[in-house]
């Protein structure tokens, strides 16, 4: 059987960054090319990079969330050409702007199918939610790492919350610990 931690898959990176003062988004729009802007639909100005591919959010505050990025260097090298492009059209960009990791979503596979309702009550209900007519899969909130994963019943589970791609890896871990110590997860 393969060790879960192998089958962990980045499967989004959402980071923010700012560049410090006010844009036209308009004149932004117009002059950016690819760029897409429809304030009744959404406030920023949706630009999307190809290699990598990702998509930046910017908005007339400065600020810029970029999304869709399969890895934090992926998240680096998209903000990059976005900077470069700002530059380009004569916007003032520092040199490296902070640029912040705000959730890493993962996907693993435990390799087994999970009984929820064994898991739910083995796991205890503070740190639970399940409910199964809302939704399949069984919400399990960790304390460290600070994430929270999506337990389905086929054994796939997703992790949000991340803030390092390690996270993910710790989350793991502690979930198959857990669920051996209950006898919920065959050995």
């Amino acid at each position: 059987m393969k060790n879960p931690k192998q089958t962990i898959n980045i499967e989004n990176v959402v980071a923010s960054t700012a560049i410090g003062q006010e844009l036209d988004l308009e004149a932004l729009a117009v002059d950016l090319v690819g760029a897409d802007y429809d304030p009744d639909q959404f406030p920023g100005l949706v630009y999307r990079t190809q290699e990598p591919k990702a998509a930046a959010l910017i908005f007339r505050s400065g600020k810029i969330v970029c999304t869709g990025a399969n890895s934090t260097d992926d998240v680096r090298e998209s903000l990059r050409i976005v900077f470069d492009e700002l530059r380009d059209l004569a916007i003032e960009v520092d040199e490296e702007p902070e640029i912040v990791v705000q959730n890493i979503v993962t996907s693993a596979d435990l390799g087994h199918n999970l009984n929820l309702n064994a898991i739910a009550i083995g796991l205890g209900l503070e740190n639970i939610e399940y409910e199964p007519e809302q939704f399949p899969g069984l919400v399990y909130r960790l304390d460290d790492p600070d994430v929270v994963a999506l337990l389905f019943g086929s054994g796939k589970i997703v992790i949000t919350g991340g803030k390092a791609p390690d996270d993910a890896g710790g989350a793991v871990d502690k979930i198959v610990s857990r669920l051996e110590e209950l006898s919920l997860l065959d050995g």
